[in-house]
């Protein structure tokens, strides 16, 4: 079958980074990222138009400096719960952390979630950006890199583990054997590694699509490990075309040399469309909302998260970028590296790198709906992602892209018609994978 491409939504609600003002626009309800309604609504939307999945992002970690919506909004899984009873199709990925959770209880909530959604779970694997979210788990210091993603990989093999302790079959449920419970069909863990010790089993069978997927953000050499190694869903950083391209083609290389399907790893890159009548009138709306969006003092702020979460106005804003290097080991460790470097490189002041790190970058899928569709259609066949990650800012922004843009990526085939299937690993044309206690005695017999 030729390939399509793969689409989720990314609820704003009243604006994460970046967007730092959209909560002032009239369009925008002051409540919207705690008001489950908004994330219904939205999700319905998406499901309506056909789209893979609705993607939550979390984190654990606040000051007063941070986006509107992170300040104040839903926990993932409470909220993907509520969604689930409202939708059928489109899939439910929530994020959590890897560092700051426990494999058995979180094991459990995603397979309650894929149970309540009838096989639309997927948990977006991270390990914690925000250094601060350490002292709200009673410790003093956040992991250092190597730890946090040695964990991470240990901790979504125990997740794997865990959620294959009923083979298929294991409740026969029969009344006149009185036999609620085949014990033969039931397997506990016994798992001892470096940072985890889980007996098991979980107290949960499988969902009809097996085990929840796994998505993953990777952009260091750890993350991209990481994602190569476990992941079936990428959430991808973006850029150039050029460097969509050769992430693309790292992450499937990686795959492939762990042994495992390239087309079984999805890839979604970011993208924020602004769709308007003419080309000319999506440039100018999508000029006037990063005007709207260009606080300084914000800006700063958001510099600091690469940071664990530093406070870069105690500075001379005139100065010479300030000499930071050791606070982003334990944060966004790649990110921080590239600024700290480019800060060197071109001498420059601390106002210049916080103002070079927000500049105004225009996004390649702005237009109108045919410029907007050609776009999406030249980075797919370029080999640059199988899928995107949409974010709107408000109802409107969804409606002109689900209304203007999906119906000519349906009309050549880039897109589907139809649900292909209840499940997202099905919509994702991912394999269900196989209980290991099923398959192995299979193995041994052949």
């Amino acid at each position: 079958m030729p390939r399509t491409i793969h689409l989720a939504l990314h609820p704003y609600g009243v604006g994460g980074p970046g967007q730092h003002g959209l909560w002032k626009d009239p369009r925008v309800a002051k409540n919207a990222s705690i008001d489950i309604n908004y994330y219904i609504r939205q999700a319905q939307a998406a499901e309506h138009a056909l789209f893979d999945a609705l993607f939550i992002v979390d984190s654990q970690f606040i000051n007063a400096t941070y986006p509107a919506h992170y300040l104040n909004r839903l926990e993932p899984l409470t909220l993907l719960s509520a969604v689930a009873t409202h939708t059928r199709h489109i899939g439910l990925v929530g994020t959590a952390s890897s560092t700051y959770n426990s494999p058995f209880n979180l094991a459990r909530r995603f397979a309650s979630l894929d149970h309540i959604s009838g096989g639309r779970a997927g948990w977006n694997v991270v390990t914690s950006f925000d250094t601060g979210t350490s002292k709200n788990f009673g410790l003093d210091e956040h992991l250092d890199y190597a730890t946090r993603y040695g964990r991470a990989l240990e901790f979504v093999q125990v997740a794997r583990g865990l959620w294959d302790s009923y083979e298929d079959g294991a409740f026969p449920a029969d009344v006149e054997r009185n036999l609620f419970l085949d014990p033969a069909r039931l397997h506990a863990l016994d798992h001892e590694g470096e940072h985890f010790k889980i007996a098991g089993p979980l107290n949960l069978s499988r969902s009809p699509q097996g085990q929840p997927v796994i998505f993953q953000a990777g952009v260091s050499e750890e993350g991209r490990d990481l994602a190569a190694r476990v992941a079936e869903g990428i959430y991808a950083p973006g850029g150039s075309l050029q460097q969509a391209q050769d992430y693309y083609a790292d992450i499937k290389r990686r795959t492939a040399a762990h042994g495992r399907d390239p087309e079984h790893i999805k890839i979604f890159i970011h993208g924020g469309p602004v769709v308007a009548a003419t080309d000319e009138d999506a440039r100018r709306r999508e000029r006037e909302i990063f005007e709207e969006d260009n606080d300084f003092e914000r800006n700063l702020a958001l510099l600091g998260r690469s940071f664990g979460a530093y406070d870069f106005s105690v500075h001379d804003l005139d100065a010479p970028f300030p000499d930071v290097a050791h606070l982003a080991e334990k944060g966004g460790r790649t990110g921080a590296a590239g600024i700290i470097e480019r800060a060197r490189e071109q001498n420059l002041t601390l106002r210049q790198v916080a103002e070079s790190v927000t500049e105004f970058r225009r996004s390649p899928f702005v237009g109108s709906p045919h410029t907007v569709a050609d776009t999406i259609e030249q980075w797919f066949e370029a080999g640059t992602f199988d899928g995107i990650n949409l974010a709107f800012r408000t109802d409107d922004d969804l409606s002109l892209f689900v209304d203007g843009v999906v119906p000519l990526l349906q009309k050549r085939g880039l897109f589907r018609t139809a649900y292909e299937a209840d499940t997202l690993r099905g919509n994702l044309g991912l394999p269900v994978p196989a209980n290991r206690h099923t398959r192995e005695p299979q193995l041994a017999a052949d």
